[in-house]
């Protein structure tokens, strides 16, 4: 079939729009912005003149009932997105739509009942380097999985969370485990397989926010391996970095927004180095992560008409764990994969019946 161009709108003109319009345009003609949609006049008109976009919009609803393109692409902050979803799903549109997906694992189950034309973006998945570890996990090439670590330890100065919808349950969902974590904790999940159980606890260390700053959790997975995760904001010598123990190798990612191939270390068990590094090395095909990465793997799904990567049971399972992550830490208890359901307050909330820590007294009093 003739490869052909896809239109994309873009809801949300702030700084992550940017990056995608850049990784849209980075795909050689394959995808062009036809329009932008932003309640910001003046942010719009910028996005607008900067990225050549002819079409301009001051809300979703107007968007739609001028056009319909092939793809809306939801740059928006957190809190909306449910919303801006679904009054495009109803209107037949596909979507895509920047992390978290939603606010709580209700909002994805409202959302998949109005469509499964809809993808998340966690473009970790799509490096060459996450693609060829899940490969070789599922065939079993580097034996059994160990044990695993999963850490996004970054820092974010008070200064950050003057933006008016961070920081806080209602608008962003979470702290660093919900925002910034999700990423590192996506691709874990996408080499590994299915997790278990997980036990966690969480905490405001030190910035004025209603949401954590900081957790840290034990994910046991359904083969009996034992994963170490810490999300955090509060670290200055930023890193994200991922290791995996397997029978007969150890496989490291080290990084911080985005990787290589150069970015990944194996080191095979004793006798088993060579073939581990055989394996590993066939499997490479120099794509790093990033958001092009994963967009090229979109408008493929668009041409051929396949499911969207990444799917929303794939997205849930990922806001499952995060939930299951607060649940454990607020409770006090082991939390178990499908646990949250209907009926528990951490299906609605991320938070579910309150953080254990008062409300920041100047911000959020």
């Amino acid at each position: 079939m003739p490869a052909r161009s896809f239109d994309i709108a873009i809801v949300g003109t702030g700084g992550i729009a940017a990056i995608h319009a850049q990784a849209w345009a980075a795909l050689g003609g394959r995808a062009r912005i036809v329009a932008a949609v932003d309640v910001d006049a003046d942010q719009l008109a910028a996005f607008g003149r900067r990225f050549d976009v002819a079409r301009c919009y001051g809300s979703v609803d107007d968007l739609l009932a001028d056009q319909l393109p092939d793809l809306v692409d939801l740059c928006t902050p957190p809190g909306v997105h449910a919303s801006q979803a679904i009054a495009c799903l109803d209107r037949g549109a596909t979507v895509l739509c920047e992390k978290p997906p939603a606010l709580s694992l209700a909002e994805i189950d409202e959302i998949a009942a109005h469509g499964d034309r809809f993808a998340t973006v966690f473009q970790h998945r799509f490096g060459s380097g996450g693609l060829a570890l899940a490969g070789l996990r599922r065939d079993g090439g580097l034996g059994a999985p160990m044990t695993a670590v999963c850490d996004t330890l970054w820092y974010r100065p008070d200064e950050y969370f003057a933006v008016p919808w961070r920081g806080r349950w209602e608008t962003e969902g979470g702290g660093p485990t919900m925002g910034h974590g999700i990423h590192q904790l996506d691709l874990m999940l996408a080499i590994l397989g299915p997790w278990r159980e997980v036990v966690a606890v969480a905490a405001r260390r030190a910035r004025p926010t209603a949401t954590e700053d900081l957790s840290c959790a034990l994910v046991t997975f359904a083969s009996g391996m034992v994963a170490t995760v810490v999300n955090s904001l509060v670290s200055p010598r930023q890193t994200s970095y991922l290791r995996f123990d397997f029978a007969d190798a150890t496989v490291e990612l080290t990084h911080l927004y985005g990787y290589g191939d150069e970015d990944w270390r194996v080191t095979g068990a004793p006798g088993a180095d060579d073939r581990v590094r055989a394996l590993w090395t066939a499997r490479l095909s120099g794509a790093r992560s990033g958001h092009a990465a994963q967009f090229g793997h979109v408008l493929d799904a668009l041409q051929s008409g396949a499911a969207l990567p990444v799917t929303l049971a794939d997205a849930r399972q990922t806001m499952d764990l995060v939930a299951s992550i607060y649940a454990s830490a607020f409770t006090g208890r082991p939390v178990g994969r499908g646990g949250i359901g209907p009926g528990s307050p951490f299906y609605e909330r991320m938070d579910g019946t309150g953080a254990p820590w008062p409300a920041h007294e100047k911000e959020f009093g």
